[in-house]
């Protein structure tokens, strides 16, 4: 019984010892665990762990709880089937909520789902742009009324959490403002409130920008402007001396006033036979004087008819004839049409109302047979022939006031960035693999030590047994009874029957002679004194 007891315990050790090979085998594998989600809200976090417990897949937290780790070769699949399942959700909640609508809800609480609805919708179209983390909007909408007067428009407010040294311009925050406008109906952009983190109002309608002052759009088109020009006379001059070798920079005036303009002009008079009639009136008129003998100084005197004429009939006929004149009156008038210009201008604003451009041009690189590279100053036809090509690339005009003016000198070198050489031992990529490698390695040789120290000895105390002829010379006839007549052996005592006599004798007496020493020595004080 005593020899079945060593044998369990003997097992129990051998398979204690392959479970603490198999953890070190185990550790020394362990996968490399890659981030899967990060900045999750306590809602996303819950139920993304449950999701992959429900996957079996392995997770872990980071330090801080900040992100989800997964093993490596798991973490775009770990992704899909998330996504699949609308994981994470941002901690927003758009119109899937209307999907769960419980029967016989109140109208409020249907309005109320809605609005909440909506606010989520526009966190996440506000959250997709690259400056904005986090979005929080607050919609408030009036209830409709049948009358005019009671009516009231809706309202927004937009917080904008933005990420670490990221912010809006005018034109961004004017963007947002339109988004939530355009998406609520009935709601005026000057509606919109848009405020980040550190309390800033972002939309101030209150700053109106004058008539007289520049506003983002105008300064962002005068920049454009100057940086097309700038990069059409350096793209036209590079072929010559290279891409590295010539830097050129404009400034530009723009006219931003809008005029216009209306005129009305006449020609002098021209030639007579040039001119061209309007319209003609001509009037003509004749009378006779028959009356006047009659005429007088008002009065009976001279109302009385004249005297019996005394003088001949001859003389009398020629006084009649000229006592009665005739009068002719004639009268002409002439139009002529007026050469008369009317002109209507209207300047649209943005022109240009001056150019100046600087062109730096490098030494012109010289190799010479041997291959040495030398550079020497332009000649005065290069010169002039990079002149007349920016001035064409610039649009010169010389009656708008354009400048231009293109310098040759040597470029300074820039002083070469010596990368300080990381030792090996330093490298993060070779911190990494030694760590894996040392891991790999300790494993090993802990499982190597076990199997030495701990296992073999065990294998091999059980597959040895006593020899028979030790047991009896001993007086111990339990073992020698228990190996004769136990009839199913174990894999162990079979391989025993299969060695050679000399061998198992040998084997025996060793174990016999490690486990019982006092008993051997008196085995052999025995067999002296026969032979004595």
């Amino acid at each position: 019984m005593s020899q079945i007891s060593n044998k369990l315990f003997l097992l129990l050790g051998a398979a204690a010892v392959i479970a603490v090979m198999a953890v070190f085998w185990l550790w020394s594998q362990q996968p490399d665990y890659r981030i899967l989600f990060s900045n999750y809200s306590d809602k996303d976090g819950g139920a993304i762990v449950a999701a992959l417990e429900k996957m079996n897949v392995p997770y872990k937290f980071s330090e801080g709880g900040s992100a989800i780790l997964v093993p490596a070769a798991q973490v775009h699949q770990a992704r899909l089937k998330l996504s699949a399942d609308g994981l994470p959700r941002g901690g927003n909640i758009g119109f899937e909520i209307l999907e769960n609508q419980k029967f016989g809800v109140s109208q409020f609480v249907e309005q109320v789902n809605f609005q909440r609805a909506l606010e989520g919708e526009l966190e996440r179209s506000i959250q997709s742009i690259g400056a904005v983390e986090v979005a929080r909007i607050h919609l408030a909408i009036p209830k409709a009324s049948v009358f005019v007067r009671d009516q009231q428009k809706p309202t927004a407010s937009v917080l904008l959490n933005l990420r670490a040294g990221r912010s809006l311009d005018a034109q961004q925050v004017g963007a947002v403002v339109h988004l939530v406008a355009s998406s609520v109906p009935d709601l005026p952009a000057s509606n919109v409130t848009v405020v980040d983190q550190n309390g800033n109002l972002l939309s101030d309608t209150t700053k109106k920008t004058g008539a007289n002052n520049l506003d983002p759009s105008q300064l962002k088109y005068i920049d454009d402007i100057q940086q097309s020009i700038a990069k059409r006379v350096e793209s036209i001059i590079a072929p010559i001396v290279g891409a590295k070798n010539v830097r050129a920079e404009a400034s530009v005036e723009i006219d931003f006033s809008s005029l216009e303009q209306a005129a009305e002009s006449y020609k002098p008079n021209q030639k007579p036979e040039d001119v061209a009639i309007r319209s003609l009136q001509s009037n003509e008129s004749q009378s006779s004087n028959a009356s006047a003998a009659s005429g007088g100084v008002p009065g009976a005197l001279s109302n009385q008819p004249a005297a019996t004429a005394t003088a001949p009939i001859a003389g009398a006929a020629g006084a009649a004839a000229e006592a009665t004149p005739i009068n002719s009156q004639k009268n002409m008038t002439t139009n002529y049409e007026v050469d008369k210009t009317v002109r209507y201008v209207q300047q649209a604003m943005g022109g240009v109302k001056r150019l100046n451009v600087a062109v730096v041009v490098n030494n012109m690189q010289v190799i010479d047979k041997a291959g040495k590279v030398s550079y020497r100053p332009l000649t005065a036809a290069e010169k002039t022939q990079i002149n007349d090509l920016a001035m064409q690339a610039m649009g010169f005009n010389k009656e708008r006031g354009d400048a231009l003016t293109v310098v040759n000198s040597s470029f300074a070198t820039e002083p070469v960035e010596v990368t300080p050489v990381v030792p090996i031992w330093k490298n993060p990529e070779t911190i990494e693999y030694a760590k894996d490698t040392l891991r790999f390695v300790v494993g090993i040789l802990v499982l190597m030590m076990l199997y030495k120290r701990a296992l073999k000895p065990m294998l091999t105390k059980l597959v040895t047994l006593p020899s028979p002829q030790l047991l009896a010379a001993s007086g111990d006839n339990s073992l020698v009874n228990l190996s004769d007549d136990q009839p199913n052996q174990s894999g162990a005592g079979r391989a025993m029957k299969l060695a050679s006599p000399k061998d198992k004798s040998l084997a025996s007496a060793k174990q016999l002679a490690k486990d019982n020493p006092r008993m051997v020595a008196s085995v052999i004080t025995n067999w002296t004194n026969e032979n004595e």
